[in-house]
């Protein structure tokens, strides 16, 4: 697909900074289907793998032999994938990405903020000590998020327009060489065992697996699902769960084959960012449509919930002890706290006159979540502890996928720092 051919939503929002007029967009009220009268049209289920009538995964750390079982038309998605470094607590896929468990690969590395304007095509640094802009620099047009490598040396803008990326030396906090050219970057992961990048280009509904290091390309996968967006992937790292957001449906890839195993419509939705539970039984999928998340179970693909948080939700972020997800409603300026442990919500958090927190990851040390305010030409500081705006920090236009630096953890997923 053309890049005249986005769908209307994303062009305005995309295109702003160069043909100067915004495009009005018409949001259609939806009812909100509840999980247990929906029948996805996705295949037929197939008779499931062994593997599929076992418990849930063992829940202790000691376990050496661990299954998270999955029923779906590929009979090794249960199999985990080799060279993925392995999951050292089953309970917990982020007990390694705990405050300030920083690895060795990131000492040096300052803590600061980078935030890509997606209105324009600079990428503004933050430091967080003195909450002040010290620096702005050019990337590409469109720049839409900076992500961390996988070996956590280098971070990438996906300058969308621009179809390149420009790296980023994180110890110096400036661009690390000449930009890179590759297609329709919207955002970037990387497969758990380090073997590829996975770059979103969302325009062509693709998923091209490339080089992680120079990326070339070596593989392409393209989607029925228009609006690809965000990934997230199996705790066994043997599949991935992309969400399409034009389309409303999700689309699961075999990392194995790098073969598409199946589709799960969600009707009137826009589904936006997801992430995996600590157990690695659950996905959370946020839905801007909806103004909610839904929970996708794991081993079936099918839906096992909804709940509502607010408008437009958008991005999902655990938090460093992994007992809670915090969830942005961008369209009313609030993140809502949701247990794990109970799938329910804890608390609903405000931002003082409204905003429109995005995208962004939490301090290492987990006390402060870092959010962009897209629609408010702002980076929001805010207390985990107490849920009060610390400070808010004017950037350039359209704020979007910012990465807050350095990360704990062993390796990383992409998107604005999801690690393992």
């Amino acid at each position: 697909m053309s890049k005249v051919g986005w769908p209307t939503g994303r062009r305005a929002d995309r295109l702003v900074w160069f043909c100067g007029a915004a495009l009005a967009v018409v949001v259609v009220g939806v009812v909100i289907f509840r999980p247990a009268s929906h029948t996805p049209a996705s295949a037929p289920a197939p008779t499931p793998h062994p593997s599929s009538v076992r418990e849930s995964p063992v829940r202790s750390a000691s376990s050496t032999a661990v299954t998270w079982p999955v029923a779906g038309p590929v009979a090794d998605l249960s199999v985990a994938l080799p060279g993925m470094p392995p999951v050292p607590d089953p309970a917990n896929i982020y007990a390694d990405a705990g405050a300030d468990m920083l690895s060795p690969a990131v000492r040096g590395a300052p803590y600061r903020i980078y935030v890509p304007e997606s209105g324009g095509s600079t990428v503004t640094v933050i430091n967080p000590a003195t909450l002040r802009v010290i620096r702005t620099y050019r990337s590409g047009l469109n720049p839409q998020h900076v992500v961390p490598g996988y070996d956590l040396r280098t971070l990438y803008v996906t300058n969308d327009l621009s179809n390149s990326l420009t790296p980023i030396n994180p110890r110096t906090g400036r661009p690390a060489g000449p930009n890179i050219a590759v297609d329709d970057p919207y955002n970037m992961y990387f497969t758990p065992d380090g073997r590829y990048a996975i770059v979103v280009a969302e325009a062509r509904q693709n998923l091209d697996f490339r080089d992680p290091h120079t990326f070339a390309l070596r593989h392409r996968i393209h989607v029925n699902c228009a609006g690809v967006d965000h990934i997230d992937f199996a705790a066994t790292g043997a599949y991935l769960i992309a969400t399409c957001e034009f389309s409303g449906r999700m689309v699961r890839v075999d990392l194995h084959t790098l073969k598409v195993a199946g589709y799960l419509n969600l009707p009137g939705s826009a589904p936006q960012d997801i992430k995996l539970d600590p157990a690695g039984r659950i996905f959370y999928v946020a839905d801007k449509n909806h103004g909610g998340v839904w929970l996708v179970n794991a081993a079936t693909f099918r839906l096992a919930g909804f709940i509502p948080t607010g408008p437009d939700a958008h991005g999902l972020y655990p938090s460093r002890d992994a007992r809670l997800l915090y969830v942005t409603n961008r369209g009313n300026g609030s993140i809502t706290v949701i247990s794990f442990a109970t799938s329910k919500i804890v608390t609903t958090w405000r931002i003082p006159g409204g905003g429109s927190p995005d995208m962004g990851n939490l301090s290492p040390d987990g006390t402060v979540f870092w959010v962009s305010g897209r629609y408010n030409n702002v980076v929001y500081a805010i207390s985990t502890a107490t849920g009060h705006l610390l400070a808010k920090i004017p950037v350039g236009p359209q704020p979007h996928g910012l990465c807050v630096w350095p990360q704990p953890g062993r390796y990383s997923l992409g998107h604005t720092g999801v690690t393992r």
